[in-house]
């Protein structure tokens, strides 16, 4: 299993305990703000992907509608708060030569960096310049469903003929992945075939990982997840590491 599922698996074990609800509607807040900007101030989904894929995931905490016209109006330049915010990738290395990738939405890159650069360092880590890491990843479209009825038989036979790159099973739910350009294509295939679909998004995925065979190890990279992700600036954190399942 990789590092990125590990981490997810682990995130939905915990509900994400670490991280107030407070702070998910601030993060996707500034995800759709910023989607509507960028889409040269598109506020309709059905011609904005990356709206799209926002309001979704805003939807999934269900963050109030009130909150996500809020976050569009803004993108829309109808409210100030916009202007400078960017997204921004940020690479390092967490302990045990880890790498991760840090997807960041922020109005002051400088600060965000030296936030983060001060976490890792305690953390025994370092971050690197661009390109130092992203090279280990591949970007893929990633759709969780519910188990539901399905066997795991039935559904590899599914997802090999509605085009889907892998899958595989995670607890109660099947991941879905999918090349990066076709995730709306393989979400409307899997929902056409009565799959209830949990979540819907762009990742990075480790090409290879590495294994932390030790507990203390494992719980070090994670805590230092965890503790990255609680930042309000970012969005998203991928590693390459993978850990045995005893360990979760």
């Amino acid at each position: 299993m990789s590092g990125h599922n590990k981490w997810h698996q682990i995130k939905r074990q915990k509900g994400v305990a670490d991280i107030k609800r407070g702070q998910f509607f601030t993060k996707y807040a500034r995800l759709i703000t910023l989607a509507v900007r960028e889409g040269g101030g598109s506020t309709d989904p059905s011609n904005n992907f990356k709206l799209r894929l926002s309001i979704e995931k805003a939807r999934e905490i269900n963050m109030p509608k009130e909150n996500i016209k809020r976050a569009i109006d803004r993108g829309a330049g109808k409210e100030v708060g916009a202007a400078d915010l960017s997204q921004t990738i940020y690479e390092g290395y967490a302990s045990f030569g880890v790498a991760l990738i840090i997807d960041a939405v922020t109005d002051n890159k400088q600060r965000t960096a030296s936030i983060l650069k001060h976490l890792l360092e305690l953390a025994g880590g370092h971050l690197g310049s661009p390109g130092s890491v992203s090279y280990l990843f591949e970007r893929r479209g990633l759709i969780t469903v519910q188990k539901g009825e399905n066997s795991y038989d039935q559904v590899f036979e599914k997802m090999l003929e509605i085009g889907a790159t892998d899958f595989e099973e995670s607890g109660d739910v099947y991941e879905v992945y999918t090349d990066a350009g076709k995730l709306h294509e393989i979400k409307e295939k899997l929902s056409q075939l009565n799959f209830k679909i949990n979540s819907s998004e762009l990742i990075f995925f480790p090409k290879t990982t590495i294994l932390i065979s030790e507990k203390e190890k494992a719980e070090k990279i994670l805590k230092l997840m965890g503790e990255l992700e609680a930042l309000d600036d970012v969005q998203k954190v991928y590693a390459n590491f993978d850990m045995p399942a005893t360990f979760v």
